[in-house]
């Protein structure tokens, strides 16, 4: 059997092995808590309904529209701000789910917008991600001839360390920020900022959703914008060497494999030695 496809379902059985323990350990550390929390919630409710002696129906109602209140508490999240903001999670994958179209032309724009856009922005990181590591690569070559060291070729695991490097200093610089401007502990915002430039956007925190930040608060509007798109930059460069050494690793393979294949075919010709 060829390298390739062995490397590929090794690949396969360790997601799936991956996937199987992580369902496990999720389930482990989050069921008790919210069987818990949904206990909590029912009787808050229950108090709720009796304090203020509300129908089934009318508390359901209630409940609507708050829900419905919800995204309108960082202001009106369809001005110009607002929608460059959700234009971002749409392009980048994020999607907190903190704001969506409403109506049908608004669906329509949206899966079209997405269509392009994501594969444009998916070539962009990863053209950016590659020019960087270009750069960085060159920059600490010239850094090793400077300090006179033997060996001023730049090794993967360099590239590697100073990626994991930057990827940590990026985090921490929007955790130090969104935990001043959101009022998150740090754990929460370091948080926050991994889920958000890694795209997985759970919206259970979501900066700019209060007090009509959008509107009010233009400095941090921007930091926002900037320090989103300037951290998937950096994520994707690190991505990049990831799946640049898995695609060398395939070409080496094929190599090999090619390699063998003519070894083989002029061993198999007549009257080969």
């Amino acid at each position: 059997m060829k390298r390739q496809n062995v490397r590929t379902l090794a690949l396969i059985v360790c997601t799936f092995t991956y996937l199987l323990v992580g369902a496990a350990v999720f389930d482990a550390l989050e069921s008790e808590a919210e069987t818990a929390e949904k206990r909590r919630l029912e009787a808050k409710s229950q108090e709720f309904r009796s304090k203020y002696n509300l129908s089934a129906e009318s508390y359901r109602e209630l409940e609507r529209v708050v829900l419905k209140l919800k995204p309108h508490k960082a202001g009106v999240q369809w001005k110009f701000a607002g929608s460059f903001y959700f234009a971002i999670t749409v392009i980048t994958t994020i999607g907190y789910g903190h704001a969506a179209p409403s109506t049908d032309g608004g669906k329509v724009f949206c899966m079209l917008y997405a269509l392009l856009g994501i594969p444009l922005t998916l070539v962009m990181f990863q053209s950016l991600g590659e020019r960087i590591n270009t750069w960085v690569r060159s920059g600490l070559r010239r850094l090793k001839r400077r300090l006179g060291l033997r060996r001023p070729e730049v090794s993967m695991a360099n590239m590697v360390a100073i990626g994991f490097v930057s990827c940590v200093g990026t985090l921490c610089v929007g955790a130090a920020a969104f935990s001043h401007y959101e009022n998150w502990s740090f754990f929460q915002a370091y948080y926050y900022c991994f889920i958000t430039l890694t795209t997985i956007g759970f919206g259970d925190y979501v900066a700019l959703q209060k007090d009509r930040a959008l509107q009010t608060q233009p400095q941090y509007v921007a930091f926002s914008f900037v320090y989103i798109l300037a951290g998937l930059t950096v994520i994707g460069a690190f991505l990049n060497l990831v799946v640049l050494r898995f695609m060398t690793m395939n070409a080496e393979d094929e190599r090999r494999d090619a390699e063998q294949k003519a070894l083989l075919a002029r061993n198999a010709r007549p009257g080969a030695v």
